[in-house]
Order: C-alpha cells, then structure tokens, then sequence
C-alpha cells in the first residue's frame, strides 16, 4: 500500500511540477544525495556496489531511461532494494538530471 501510494505522489507531483521541472536544479539535488552511490556520470562507485553487494544500473543505460518520469520519481522518494527513500530532494528536478545522462 505504502508503495501505491508514493508511486501515485510522486506522479502527482510530476504532473504539477514536471512541466516546471529544473534539470540544473536536480544536478544540484543529486550531488548531494546521490552523486556518493550514483557516481558523477550515473555510472554506480564501484566501491559502494560491492560493499552493499548490490549491481546498480548505469543511470544512463537504456534500462533506466526507458522507465516513466513517475517511476523514477517512484523510486527516488520510496527507495528500492537497499536503496533507502530520498525526501529531501525534489524528485522530477532529479528526474529531469537523469534525462541527461541518456546515453
């Protein structure tokens, strides 16, 4: 339920906000909170991956880019796997940032 919920908020605020929505501000966001996991690139630290015993994704991979705004938000404000929740970034900024990394 919990998960239904943050997937419906975060499509909410990407339907209201994402029109708005600031890559350069998301930059900002996913430097602070992403960028130690995520690599600078959205290519995984290779360090926290296998200290975790997690394989990430490339952020730019198709994989990931292929996935709607509002599940990438989804993912961002509700965590997955051992990814814990991130609420003190606005999640369609961030979302707009990893539109950039397409590869």
């Amino acid at each position: 339920m919990n998960k239904v919920f943050t997937a419906v908020a975060a499509s909410l605020l990407l339907t209201t906000a994402g029109i708005a929505a600031d890559a350069a501000a998301g930059k900002t966001d996913y430097d602070k909170a992403c960028k130690s996991c995520h690599g600078v690139s959205g290519t995984a630290n290779p360090a926290i991956a296998k200290m975790m015993k997690v394989d990430m994704n490339d952020l730019g991979a198709s994989v990931v880019q292929a996935q709607s705004d509002a599940a990438l938000a989804a993912v961002i404000t509700g965590g997955k796997g051992k990814m814990k929740p991130v609420a003190t970034v606005n999640a369609a900024n961030v979302v707009a940032f990893l539109r950039t990394l397409k590869k």
